[in-house]
């Protein structure tokens, strides 16, 4: 019996049900996450008994398989500390769960705090009573994870002094607040809202009663000396105040004063600023009773409700609980059987052994933006024996005395900071270990002793020996649509203006052109970017073209400048093929392909499409039809802001402290004196005259000139934000090759032609198909250089690392995808043919309407050393992937066209490109892994745990297993040969299209970076998985029959 547990705990096929059931109950805790909350995730995956179950069976198993595989000799110690490096992450797991706590640490400036707030809730009560005739207190606490999506329950029994009492559970409600619940024959009510914190909180005045908000008395037809009292007869409110203050109606910005200990007429929705503390009355008092409600949940002081029965003695009483994370409410008291019961549900104040002094809050916003934070710090004094400063920002943690401080959020008015505190220590360095021991094995994996990695390098030497006395022959086409650049734009409906006509003849030179797209501009991000950047954008997004009428995008943005009126009526805006509805709407032709803004306005001036749209942005999964017409209205929008002249923020207000910068139509908004009042009203009307002359006698020196003042006028009270001259150069020469969207059209045509040209080449090997060969490796280099020369280009322009968003990540996977098959198709001529492909379908994803190309500003939280690490190669990890993928599908191919006269050549072909497929697998896992727990220690820097089941740290962990299990197949009888591994190759990189793509447009979660609107699924991805089925089963019986 023992020996039979040994080998089934020990067993390759509980490994592989144990790296099945593990990510699938992993896939559904993310999904469960996003339909429900994170709690209930917890409640019926992470925190359940079974999967902590999971986790104890994969260590033992995994201790099992060193001694299993004799993994203690010297030649396997990578593997061997492989193994060891997963033991210690899960100990380390199992230490930080059950021994480490974390919370938050609100603290106001000037304010000393030494107490934080626990994350757990707990529900904490005290019961008072007589024991010997003297006063007794007994105390219960426990922690509780509650939601309202699953079957709570609980039932505390215990005794105070022989006497029997039990706390029941009842109900619970998320999003809970308490409200006035309307009632005709209820006790009046008057809201008063105050925000004196930085957040909004309503109090409601009960009428004869006194409340206390922020140590000021308020009272309700109960006068009291020292209360603002608040009178309410027959129908009139009235106002008296012991203290001198203002108000400001809202309605129409009327200002009054409020006279000290003087009755005056109460002003309803009306702002009354008091010293230090501001309030609003937005409604009279109403009558109702005083109950948890529902609550908006993009409201602030929002709480959890719990309800529970207090029973004693054949007494009963329910009693709801507020209170939730971050969140410590007064007991609430109530009597039963005897017995006084003080309950209170919430976080714990834990007391720290220090305390800690915020001195200051700085919150640095993007130039010009209000609410586009930059960074923002804590400057604090830790008190103890010996006191010390210390700056707390994102990425920049305080570590003191096993406590971890991370700079977490801040309140609303930036004059208090929240505090995110760790104490793990031992559960910290314990997994920290798992992953320096993890990065050595991998490393030893590549290089050292007898592993499966130096075993395929190998076998795949001596397969190329073998292939030399053969003729392979291989028959794969491979079709693709490639999508053209729109052209220049053809219209054959005339209007009684050629409007086109006056554009070219108005049109400004070439040459002046380009000095005004170096212009620098201010976007609404705050981004600092050449007038360039934002014409190129205008065409590409709006016509779908790098020129209209031989204009380029400077020429273009210059006219729509100078004469708006003109654009108005220009047919530019690209309307997409099919959507005849959206034609009628704008009484366009059905073969049009353009239409003018004017036609998207009727005659009164409203927005014809309107109503689809509004039913298009209320759909929860728009149609194609709906999402038409929202891409549709970004076209107009972007054009419209052109047109408006608001987007030319070319003006820096002089001496503002957050650089901010205006356009020509926002002067009236800013501040301006003096000379330089005088300047920025003058200095365009002046240019465009002088433009307007210059277009007679193609003297553009003064329009030269001006353009210069301008330019000087940018440098003088611009300086600190202003690129330097040779950044703005680099994004001009950036925006003019746009290399990217051209590089995956010639990638797919580089890849197919190189296709036929092998295939040729198995048919009839000559000199002149050699020639062709090698000259398609050297065009493969070029394409992958070029891709290279604009990777480091968009990092000089934007100052990150390029794969801080959807789109710049997109581009970085497809440069790994044909760095990889560069480096496999040494061995593999297909292989380098397979990835240029791959890598130009990539890039042409990446050119999608719901990705956006434009460079922007890091977050906070991605501006440090760790994007470059953790992203570069946690994406980075992709290529190989895809790599696999497309290796997968040609060796699924291969087998298909099989026969009696080519089963040889194509079984040893197959066998090459399986021991490349497994390779390239191995290389993606390994850096797939290292750049997950990188992420972990990303995250421990960041938000103050280094694992919390996001849902992109929890798919990247299934993709690691996935692959892990697809590597390991080999090992479980029943799952060997070249069929399985290579349909699996195929099927596993939908782990990684998940990772990808769906946690950051499906799924909620900390990586909100990942820039794109969100999409539904597109049909080609149910095309993919019927054709996968279908070569899949093909290619079986095909392998049978031949034994492949």
């Amino acid at each position: 019996m023992k020996e039979r547990l040994k080998n089934a705990l020990f067993s390759t096929r509980l490994t592989a049900v144990l790296f099945l059931l593990y990510p699938t109950a992993m896939a559904f805790g993310t999904f469960i996450e996003s339909w429900y909350s994170t709690d209930t995730a917890k409640i019926w995956i992470y925190n359940a008994w079974w999967f902590e179950l999971l986790m104890v069976l994969m260590a033992v198993n995994f201790f099992g398989n060193i001694f299993k595989y004799r993994l203690l000799r010297k030649e396997k110690w990578a593997v061997l500390a492989l193994h060891l490096s997963f033991l210690l992450i899960l100990f380390g797991a199992f230490v930080t769960r059950y021994f480490g706590f974390e919370g938050v640490m609100p603290i106001r400036e000037g304010v000393t705090e030494n107490q934080f707030l626990s994350e757990k809730t707990y529900l904490t009560v005290f019961v008072d009573g007589d024991m010997n005739g003297e006063p007794r207190r007994k105390k219960l606490q426990g922690d509780l994870l509650l939601s309202e999506h699953v079957n709570n329950t609980f039932n505390w029994k215990n005794d105070f002094n022989g006497q029997e009492f039990s706390i029941r559970y009842v109900d619970f409600l998320e999003n809970a607040t308490e409200g006035l619940v309307l009632d005709e024959t209820g006790e009046r009510y008057l809201k008063i809202v105050e925000a004196g914190d930085g957040n909004r909180h309503d109090h409601y005045l009960k009428e004869g009663e006194l409340v206390n908000i922020h140590n000021i008395l308020f009272s309700l037809n109960k006068e009291q000396e020292g209360a603002i009292n608040i009178k309410l007869e027959d129908g009139l409110y009235t106002i008296d105040s012991p203290f001198s203050g203002q108000f400001m109606r809202m309605a129409d910005q009327f200002q009054g004063s409020l006279e000290a200990n003087t009755e005056s007429p109460l002003q309803l929705r009306s702002l009354y600023t008091l010293p230090n503390f501001q309030f609003v009355i937005p409604e009279p008092a109403l009558r109702g009773s005083f109950d948890i409600v529902k609550a908006d949940t993009q409201g602030e002081g929002v709480q959890n409700a719990l309800r529970i029965e207090v029973s004693s003695k054949g007494e009963e009483e329910v009693i709801t609980l507020l209170g939730g994370k971050g969140v410590t409410n007064e007991p609430k008291k109530v009597n039963v059987g005897g017995l006084e019961f003080y309950l209170q549900f919430g976080s714990l104040p834990i007391e720290l052994p220090f305390a800690i002094r915020l001195n200051d809050f700085i919150a640095e916003k993007y130039p010009g933006t209000e609410k586009s934070y930059a960074s923002f710090m804590s400057r604090i004094t830790v008190e103890d024996d010996e006191a010390f400063d210390y700056d707390i920002y994102m990425n920049h943690v305080l570590d003191y005395k096993g406590y971890r401080f991370f700079q977490a959020s801040f309140n609303p008015d930036e004059k208090g900071t929240i505090l995110s505190v760790n104490h793990d220590w031992w559960g910290t360095w314990l997994t920290y270990a798992g992953y320096m021991l993890l990065y050595l094995s991998m490393i030893g994996i590549f290089f050292i002793g007898k592993t499966r990695f130096k075993d395929l390098s190998t076998s795949l030497d001596k397969i190329n020996l073998k292939k030399k006395t053969l003729t392979i022959l291989l028959l794969l086409l491979s079709f693709a649509p490639f999508p053209t650049a729109a052209q220049e734009h053809t219209h054959a409906q005339k209007t009684s203006l050629d409007f086109d006509s006056i554009i070219q003849a108005d049109a400004f030179s070439l040459a002046h052109a380009e000095k005004f797209g170096s212009l620098i501009i201010q976007d609404a991000g705050g981004r600092m970017k050449p007038a360039n950047t934002f014409s190129s954008e205008l065409l590409r997004k709006v016509s779908k073209s790098d020129t209209y009428k031989g204009l380029n995008s400077d020429q273009v943005l210059l006219s729509i400048m100078n004469n708006p009126a003109v654009w108005y009526n220009v047919p530019m805006v690209y309307l997409k093929r099919g959507n005849d509805s959206l034609r009628k709407l704008l009484s366009r032709g059905a073969k049009d392909k353009f239409a003018p803004l004017l036609s998207f306005f009727d005659t009164e001036g409203n927005y014809k499409i309107a109503p689809q749209l509004e039913a298009a942005y209320r759909a929860a999964v728009p149609n194609q039809f709906q999402k038409d017409f929202i891409e549709i209205d970004k076209r107009v929008n972007l054009l419209y802001s052109a047109l408006e002249g608001k987007i030319m923020r070319i003006f820096p207000i002089p001496n503002d402290p957050n650089n901010k910068w205006i356009s020509y139509p926002e002067l009236s908004e800013a501040n301006f004196t003096g000379k330089d009042s005088l300047y920025v009203k003058n200095i365009l009307p002046l240019y465009f005259q002088s433009l307007r002359l210059a277009q007679q006698d193609k003297d553009y020196e003064q329009a030269d000139n001006l353009l210069e003042s301008i330019h000087g006028f940018q440098k003088k009270f611009g300086s600190e934000v202003l690129p330097s001259e040779d950044k703005i150069k680099a994004e001009i020469q950036y925006n003019k090759y746009d290399i990217f969207k051209k590089l995956y059209s010639w990638y797919i045509y580089a890849g197919t032609l190189f296709f036929i040209v092998l295939i040729v080449q198995i048919f009839n090997s000559n000199r002149l198909i050699s020639i062709l060969v090698s000259g398609f490796k050297i065009l493969m280099l070029l394409l992958f250089i070029m891709h290279t020369t604009g990777l480091v280009a968009r990092w000089y322009i934007s100052g990150h690392a390029p794969w801080s968003d959807a789109y710049e990540s997109m581009i970085y996977v497809a440069w790994a995808t044909q760095f990889f098959g560069l480096v496999f198709g040494r061995k593999s001529t297909l292989t380098m043919a397979s990835t240029a492909f791959v890598a130009g379908m990539i890039l042409m994803i990446a050119h999608w309407n719901w990705m956006d190309p434009a460079i922007a500003n890091l977050q906070p939280v991605l501006d440090s050393y760790w994007l470059m690490i953790h992203v570069a190669v946690i994406v980075g990890s992709y290529g190989p992937f895809a790599l696999g993928m497309i290796i997968g599908v040609v060796s699924l191919l291969l087998m298909i066209i099989a026969s009696t006269k080519n089963q040889k050549k194509i079984k040893l072909q197959i066998k090459e490109l399986t021991i490349i497929n497994e390779l390239a697998l191995t290389v993606g896992l390994i850096m797939l892994t290292i750049g997950n727990f990188l992420g972990g220690m990303w995250a421990n820097e960041s938000w103050g745990r280094y694992w919390g089941w996001d849902p992109k740290e929890t798919w990247a962990l299934i993709s690691i297993m996935v692959y892990a299990f697809v590597i390991h197949m080999r090992l479980i009888p029943g799952l060997r040969g070249l069929w399985i591994f290579n349909l699996m190759s195929v099927i596993a990189f939908a782990s990684i299209l998940m990772t990808y793509f769906g946690v950051n447009f499906y799924l909620v979660g900390l990586h909100s970076y990942a820039s794109g609107d969100k999409i539904i699924t597109p049909n080609f991805v149910y095309y993919a998985v019927v054709i996968i089925f279908l070569l899949g089963l093909a290619s079986y019986f095909r392998s049978k029959k031949y034994e492949l």
